[in-house]
């Protein structure tokens, strides 16, 4: 069951990577093959080396890159049997397992993409499954100093993936230091593995520490503006963990957790109860307290626990894993088919709008990349900058344009002052001041036109989808007049295009 799974996913994904472009997400981890270093503001560094060797020195094409994500996302699976199976499961009950991972919609569909992720999840599973070997080989062999080394490189992998993979790092030290692996922790070899993963990760930390640790800051404080913990995150992640895993997984999430505290007596019991519990004592809560954390940030945290449950003793009723592995591969052959047939539009009810539909975007970046071209083309540009709206912007835009159309003029305009502040700040902080009373006039000219267009819309009583357009792509208009100074005061010659109105036309209407 396994194979065929396996087999359908990749026929679907090879397929994808032949029709889609780029999401926004991967765009940015593309461009980060063209700029290796270290870390970004975002992500450690490891998968802008990945996107530049897939690429061959440069940033990779999207099918090529969906083509070697599409077979990687397929590896997923069987790297968790393994782990099952390097736990003490039985192979039935490992495969059986991996086929519950695998048509998880976090999994069938979230892998597919160019992302940290997908690296995080290869290098977790692969560590679990060699620190499994480790603990239940002999003693002081080379059997178990080969896994436990083995199962830190993998973890350093991991961290130098995504953040969160420090956690892993953290994991395996409390396991070893568990009771139950008291004989294994007297000996060099686990604590020589989690010193080889910090050896792997060592650039990142210099990295950081000599720049002042720029994604630190950026993930937990300057993105941190109203945080706080509140219903909505909670929400938020909890609603999450039902879209990302299919509520009858939630229940199988449920009992394999139970599993895993059940078999914490031993050794390989200790490490998935660590695996589990020391990334979700960290994580739960910063999802709980972050206003930007997404849902799938808790992700690693239930890695370990396909191999709890397929260990343990009594798995979860049958009834259930038939309705989990129906529903999930029902909710995954959904997406696919809304994503990859373009007549599926046809079913959606009479409020859809395709500028939310973030499908759409995937269908977007190649005509971009074409148009951008083809304006440095014309223009002789040496160099193209593509800006967006300054953080959170354009949510404001469309708040104040929803509230111009329900007529309400002093909200509208309310939020147009809030905008005008910031981006007038932003301005000043970047330019100077004399700078900025240089492209001070213009600024104004456009924030007076943005008013104009609000009052016009409550005076009709009614937002157009042109009008809403027009306001919502205001953010970019601004900022790439103020990216545009910032450069000229640096003596790089610099001008703003704008590419052909209906460029962000989308696949359906």
């Amino acid at each position: 069951m396994l194979a065929a799974a396996s087999l359908a996913l990749l026929a679907a994904r090879l397929y994808a990577s032949s029709r889609i472009g780029f999401g926004d997400s991967e765009a940015l981890y593309a461009s980060y093959a063209l700029h290796p270093q270290p870390a970004y503001l975002d992500h450690p560094g490891l998968i802008g080396v990945v996107a530049r060797a897939v690429g061959d020195g440069t940033a990779p094409s999207p099918e090529r890159a969906h083509v070697v994500t599409s077979l990687l996302a397929t590896l997923v699976p069987w790297a968790t049997a393994a782990a099952c199976r390097a736990c003490g499961a039985t192979w039935r009950r490992s495969f059986a397992a991996a086929v519950i991972v695998a048509l998880v919609p976090e999994m069938a569909i979230g892998l597919f993409a160019m992302t940290p992720d997908l690296l995080l999840a290869l290098s977790w599973t692969g560590a679990l499954a060699l620190a499994a070997m480790g603990l239940r080989a002999p003693v002081g062999g080379g059997r178990a100093a080969f896994a436990f080394a083995g199962t830190g490189l993998l973890a350093g992998i991991a961290a130098a993936s995504k953040v969160s993979g420090v956690l892993l790092l953290a994991a395996l030290a409390v396991a070893y230091a568990s009771r139950s692996a008291r004989a294994h922790a007297r000996t060099l070899a686990p604590w020589a593995g989690i010193a080889a993963g910090l050896v792997v990760i060592a650039p990142v930390v210099a990295f950081e520490a000599r720049m002042g640790w720029p994604l630190l800051r950026h993930r937990l404080i300057e993105t941190q503006t109203g945080a706080g913990f509140s219903l909505r995150n909670a929400g938020a992640l909890a609603g999450g963990q039902l879209v990302y895993l299919s509520p009858p997984m939630v229940v199988m999430t449920a009992y394999a957790a139970s599993a895993a505290w059940r078999g914490k007596s031993d050794a390989v019991g200790a490490l998935l109860l660590s695996s589990c519990a020391v990334p979700a004592t960290a994580l739960v809560p910063l999802c709980l307290w972050s206003p930007v954390a997404e849902p799938h940030w808790v992700a690693p945290a239930l890695l370990a626990l396909a191999p709890a449950m397929a260990r343990a003793d009594a798995g979860p009723p049958r009834r259930l894993v038939v309705a989990s592995c129906a529903i999930a591969g029902a909710m995954v052959a959904a997406v696919h088919a809304w994503v990859l047939v373009p007549q599926a539009v046809r079913l959606a009810p009479a409020s859809y709008d395709a500028r939310i539909d973030l499908a759409n975007e995937l269908y977007g970046w190649p005509d971009a990349v074409r148009a951008v071209r083809q304006e440095a083309e014309l223009a002789h540009m040496d160099a193209v900058v593509v800006v967006s709206a300054l953080a959170k912007i354009t949510d404001q835009l469309l708040a104040m344009a929803a509230a111009a159309g329900e007529g309400n003029r002093e909200k509208a305009l309310e939020l147009s002052r809030a905008a005008r502040e910031r981006h007038y700040n932003c301005a000043c902080d970047l330019l100077g001041t004399h700078a900025f009373e240089q492209i001070a006039p213009e600024l104004e000219s456009d924030f007076n036109g943005l008013d104009e267009l609000l009052r016009g819309v409550v005076a009709v009583g009614e937002l157009t989808p042109r009008s809403t357009d027009t306001i919502s792509g205001f953010g970019e208009r601004v900022s790439s007049k103020i990216a545009a100074a910032a450069f000229s005061q640096r003596n790089i010659q610099a001008a703003v295009h704008r590419l052909p109105r209906g460029l962000a036309d989308v696949r359906r209407r």
